[in-house]
């Protein structure tokens, strides 16, 4: 399963597509904070956060296991007609809620470790004190697991789009004749 790359040691921080940045606020200031010499700790912190992100993806593969092993005929039939973006819809739907509590104690434990919750805070507050910047988030805890979600959910919608653009690369399994159905219109339309 691809998510399992997103747990490794730069399976966010070295994938773009998926990497965590800096909180919307925080970015547009970046200029400013390594203008000031904060650099480092803007570096320190997106490497945190990601370093985060990592720890707690390997929550995910039990999670979207378990949901396929619930997945309904009508599911899978909504599914296949569904085109592009159906499968990753129906995991998000799914497994989102379950895996944000998965996922944010370990997110929350490696924080403390990091000193990723020191690292934004103090970030934060020069950025108010500076330039009246303040941060959108509750907590950076919160941004970590949306963007640790959203990083799975856009490996899960990868794989999905290489399924039905390649059916016939997974004809070994039953993805791929399932998906293969699809290309020969062989399903009737729900």
């Amino acid at each position: 399963m691809a998510i399992t790359r997103l747990g490794r040691e730069n399976g966010y921080f070295g994938y773009a597509k998926v990497k965590i940045g800096l909180p919307k606020n925080f970015a547009r200031a970046e200029g400013i904070l390594r203008f000031l010499e904060l650099g480092k700790q803007v570096d320190d912190l997106v490497l945190a956060m990601n370093r985060a992100a990592e720890a707690a993806a390997p929550q995910a593969r039990e999670a979207l296991l378990e949901a396929l092993r619930t997945l309904s005929v009508v599911d899978a039939k909504a599914i296949l007609a569904g085109g592009d973006g159906a499968a990753t819809a129906w995991f998000r739907k799914e497994t989102e809620a379950q895996l944000a509590d998965k996922m944010a104690p370990i997110i929350h434990a490696v924080a403390e470790q990091s000193d990723l919750v020191r690292a934004y805070h103090a970030l934060s507050s020069e950025l108010a004190r500076l330039a009246g910047i303040k941060s959108e988030l509750a907590t950076v805890e919160d941004y970590v697991t949306r963007k640790t979600l959203n990083g799975v959910y856009t490996l899960i919608a990868e794989e999905e789009h290489t399924i039905r653009a390649q059916p016939l690369n997974y004809t070994g399994g039953v993805v791929g004749k399932v998906f293969g159905l699809l290309n020969s219109a062989a399903l009737p339309q729900p």
